[in-house]
């Protein structure tokens, strides 16, 4: 979900074979470098030679795997695995259930890697222009991989308009989920936080706006609870 990294190829199929295991190794050194300098530096102050000496590779090496600097922070291979998710999620089961399910494993294989890296990306999103602009080009792709697998449920057109509107109020809804996170500091919940972004989806304003009215609305003496 392009909002979170670290290779999970895979945990959950067959080991990857020595040359997929070198590129795999390769990247997250690229990775590690990039946010251990960016934590002592800075993200302006970070250039590709720093990550390219950092990392033990050739500059060449870091743009053959990351087009630009932006990439290495948000580029993640989780897309592959949220798609085969949903896949294999009950056929009767409720759509947002499914989607629920996913979101919660793709959160938890994300803290894998150390809250500290989620925590930086989300802040880098927040405070760097280019990193948030590369992430809303980044979340297109997740959306298409969406749009299959909605139709794929559905029997809609992955195409159509429904569908793609569907998808991206989806991926628009995430994205602002994470911004909206790190500019509170990251006290709350992020699992919470994506939980409260789907029930707007599913339910929209009305049940937020009860839940809020609900909650700051006091009880009458007496009132039975």
């Amino acid at each position: 979900m392009a909002a979170t990294a670290h290779s999970s190829a895979s945990a959950a199929g067959p080991r990857p074979g020595l040359r997929e295991r070198k590129k795999m190794k390769t990247r997250t050194a690229i990775r590690d470098a990039t946010y251990r300098l960016i934590q002592q530096q800075g993200y302006d102050a970070t250039t590709i030679e720093q990550i390219a000496e950092a990392a033990e590779v050739s500059p060449s090496t870091v743009f053959r795997y990351f087009p630009t600097k932006e990439d290495i922070v948000l580029t993640d291979e989780y897309d592959p695995m949220l798609e085969e998710e949903l896949r294999a999620r009950p056929a009767d089961e409720p759509w947002f259930d499914s989607l629920r399910y996913v979101l919660r494993k793709a959160i938890s294989l994300g803290d894998n890697e150390g809250p500290e890296v989620t925590r930086l990306r989300t802040r880098l999103m927040v405070e760097v222009p280019a990193v948030r602009s590369r992430m809303m080009e980044s979340m297109s792709v997740t959306g298409r991989l969406l749009c299959r697998a909605i139709g794929e449920r559905t029997g809609l057109d992955p195409e159509g308009l429904e569908v793609r509107v569907f998808a991206m109020s989806l991926i628009g809804g995430l994205m602002e989920t994470s911004l909206y996170w790190a500019e509170g500091g990251h006290r709350e919940d992020f699992a919470e936080v994506v939980d409260r972004a789907v029930d707007v989806l599913e339910h929209g304003l009305g049940g937020a706006a009860g839940k809020a009215a609900g909650a700051e609305t006091p009880r009458p003496q007496g009132h039975p609870a």
